[in-house]
């Protein structure tokens, strides 16, 4: 909120495990100047806010996982884990304890209030595998843990004063499967998180407000109840049971149409309907009123008037969240509106307020959403009358509360504004007390234009991120395979040195035979390089051969000449052999043979290959000398493998219309050399291409300052132009060092 804190005051402390208390188990309920309080653990707290004591705790056999308040009956309702569903009558506690003054002296001296263990006859439905229930008007609605998957069941509800168990199954439906956890046999494992279970009924339903659940229900506006659950649920009038699942599943079972399948059996898959998938646990449903003026009215009600909601939300335990709110589409037709918030996460609890607001928790703060700050009404005949938009984006407001494991909001206060109920993760209970009519930072309303560009910005921030995460991916894979290589030559290398005299782990044979070549007998050598160790030899490893005259293989630090072939080793597995074939007869060099390939149509490539000459002259049709020089170089700082061979072209003229012609054809020559391999299938090695993009970029910014230069010779005098001259000559010295890669 802004310009105002919440007035937060502690109530009161409860025992809590040395880590703090875990999400998802504690409750808090609110009823008058009641609190009925769950930490998780075996005891359920009755605490009266007025005269700040602790009046009642109540000892469970076992951890209490939900709880659910029937006002008018005053009936508590508590899940005990393993071992079903439990009743207390808070009228008449006694009949579910057997006090002893054993159980007061076994408990904390600082609590005054006796602990009643529960009677075992309190249990009304036994089951171990009972997870979730949430009560109706006359039906009590469970959810079971079955082998492998959800089941729903339906039970009769007793009449007020009669014996609360529940009557006769009326209803049984299975919803999706799930992989079950781990357990002991025959004591099953407690689900990591709960799914969540409650009831919505129609506003033109019968069924009073606080008979939907009491703490577990609501009511929805006809539109957006129609909307959602079909025409069905909409002429029978009956209520809807909405399930979340852990694994991110919200769907819903109309009750009155599941009883109806008992009697006249059908699909009862049919019976049920995904409305969405969040792909996280579900950890909280609830529903609350957005339009501004509705809104306003419904900070007004009292606790047991009925409040018919226009949106829908759902929480996920990452921090997504879902709303649902009935809204007009361009066509004037009535449609649900469907919008996902990414919200600060993991979410603890979360609790609907007035005013538009959803509270939720996370470990480190309680944030408040406003969703009644949606778009303009969009009514195809009445616009100002018509339901409004969900917002596009929430801004969380901070309240600066960490750690709230369980909420309630209360409705609005004498003194305007809500009140909320929260039990943080210390066990101690408090109400924090929020001004509702101080403004809430958000976005402001929109223009259609100032949203568009708003939405280009933001796809363009996201393609920004997109791209660095996917540069950065590649740095990483790029550092893995090295390291991986840098790994494998360590073993290979430890292999080699540890072997001593025996049989090498990788080892290479010579055989040399006899071969006729283009009309002339050329010697030929076959090497056989064999991987007898345990190890691969993958992309980055080169077999080497150095190929010398026999006189210079007998000393060899006599200066000659010498041929050395490269042959990359590629997926070389422990037990593979690779062959390779190679002339021992007299050349080529690179660059002479490079020059060769350039001059291959024209007439002096004889004497260039005669003379085995790298550099040549010519003569241009103008008369000026064209000089053309092949120099072989290794590109150290290109490939991560290590130096590539490679040649360097140099065009020498004193007419620059003749080195462009002399360039352009250079470059003719080896763009039809690239498009020919590519059509081979031929690839390059690899490279370190953000290297090659500082080069690019570098030569076009050197290319832009060329640009400029020669436009100020233009117009500069003589004096002036002496300088630019020699600062063109540099930049050109700095475009060619170094000079553009061709691969």
């Amino acid at each position: 909120m802004a310009g105002a804190a919440p007035r937060v005051r502690y109530l009161a402390g409860f025992c809590c495990p040395l880590g703090g208390l875990a999400a998802g188990k504690p409750r808090v309920l609110c009823h008058e100047a009641e609190v009925f309080l769950s930490t998780g653990s075996e005891l359920v707290y009755v605490y009266d806010q007025e005269g700040g004591l602790l009046t009642a705790a109540f000892r469970f056999p076992d951890q209490v996982w939900h709880l659910e308040l029937l006002a008018p009956r005053r009936l508590l309702y508590a899940l005990c884990a393993r071992r079903g569903l439990y009743c207390l009558s808070l009228d008449h506690p006694g009949r579910s304890r057997s006090t002893s003054q054993d159980d007061r002296d076994s408990e904390d001296g600082d609590q005054p209030s006796p602990v009643i263990p529960v009677d075992p006859d309190a249990c009304i439905l036994p089951d171990a595998a009972l997870c979730a229930f949430t009560l109706l008007d006359s039906v009590l609605v469970t959810l079971v843990q079955g082998p492998a998957r959800w089941k729903m069941q339906l039970f009769e509800q007793p009449c007020p004063g009669e014996d609360p168990r529940p009557g006769g199954q009326i209803g049984e439906v299975e919803l999706s499967s799930y992989t079950p956890p781990a357990g002991v046999p025959g004591k099953p494992a407690a689900p990591h998180f709960l799914p969540v279970l409650c009831s919505v009924s129609p506003s033109g339903s019968r069924v009073p407000h606080d008979l939907l659940g009491g703490s577990g229900g609501f009511t929805l506006e006809d539109a957006l109840f129609g909307l959602l659950f079909g025409a069905d649920a909409t002429l029978l009038q009956s209520p809807v049971v909405l399930c979340g699942l852990p694994d991110g599943q919200l769907c819903c079972v109309i009750l009155k149409a599941l009883v109806t399948s008992r009697s006249a059996p059908g699909d009862p898959n049919a019976l049920v309907k995904i409305l969405h998938h969040l792909e996280e646990p579900v950890i909280f449903i609830g529903a609350l009123k957005t339009e501004p003026q509705a809104a306003e009215a419904a900070e007004n009600f009292l606790p047991d008037e009925d409040v018919h909601c226009d949106c829908l939300v759902a929480f996920g335990h990452h921090g997504r969240m879902l709303a649902i709110k009935a809204s007009w589409d361009e066509s004037g037709k009535l449609v649900p509106e469907l919008r996902e918030y990414c919200l600060p996460g993991p979410v603890l609890c979360a609790a609907c307020g007035g005013g538009g607001r959803v509270y939720h928790s996370t470990p480190s703060d309680l944030c408040v959403v406003d969703l009644s700050r949606g778009s303009t009404p969009l009514g195809p005949e009445q616009p100002e009358e018509g339901p409004g938009g969900l917002p596009p984006m929430l801004c969380p407001a901070s309240l600066n509360i960490c750690s709230v494991v369980s909420l309630s909001a209360s409705p609005r206060t004498h003194e305007g504004g809500t009140k909320l109920l929260a039990l943080s993760a210390k066990g101690r209970l408090m109400t924090c007390s929020l001004d509702l009519d101080s403004e809430m930072p958000g976005p402001a309303r929109m223009t259609t234009e100032s949203a568009g560009q708003k939405i280009k910005e933001l796809l363009s921030g996201i393609g920004n991120i997109s791209e660095r995460v996917s540069f950065l991916k590649k740095a990483v894979d790029q550092r893995n395979k090295a390291l991986t290589s840098l790994n494998e030559a360590m073993n290979v290398s430890c292999a080699l040195l540890s072997s001593g005299t025996g049989p090498r782990p990788i080892s290479c044979t010579t055989s040399t035979t006899w071969s006729r070549l283009q009309t002339q007998d050329v010697l030929m050598a076959t090497c056989v390089l064999e991987n007898s160790s345990s190890f691969s030899l993958d992309q980055g490893w080169t077999l080497c051969i150095q190929v010398l005259t026999s006189s210079c293989a007998l000393d060899l630090d006599s200066a000659c000449s010498a041929i050395t072939y490269t042959i990359p080793v590629d997926q070389l597995g422990p037990g593979a052999r690779r062959e390779v074939t190679l002339p021992l007869g007299p050349g080529v060099p690179l660059c002479c043979a490079t020059l060769q390939w350039l001059l291959a149509e024209n007439a002096a490539v004889d004497v260039v290959r005669a003379r085995a000459l790298s550099s040549i002259q010519g003569v241009a049709p103008d008369g000026a000398n064209v000089h053309l020089i092949v120099r072989e170089v290794a590109m150290t700082d290109l490939c991560p493998a290590g130096p590539i061979q490679a040649v360097e072209i140099q065009v020498e003229s004193s007419s620059l219309a003749d080195i462009c012609r002399a360039h352009h054809a250079v470059v003719g020559r080896m763009q039809t050399m690239v498009t020919e391999q590519a059509t081979q299938g031929s690839s390059a090695p690899d490279l370190r291409v953000q290297y090659l993009r500082q080069i690019h970029a570098n030569h076009e910014t050197l290319l832009r300052e060329v640009q400029t230069l020669r436009d100020r010779l233009c117009t500069e005098d003589e004096a002036s132009s002496c300088a630019t001259a020699q600062r063109l000559l540099q930049v050109y010295r700095q475009l060619r060092h170094p000079s553009l890669i061709l691969l």
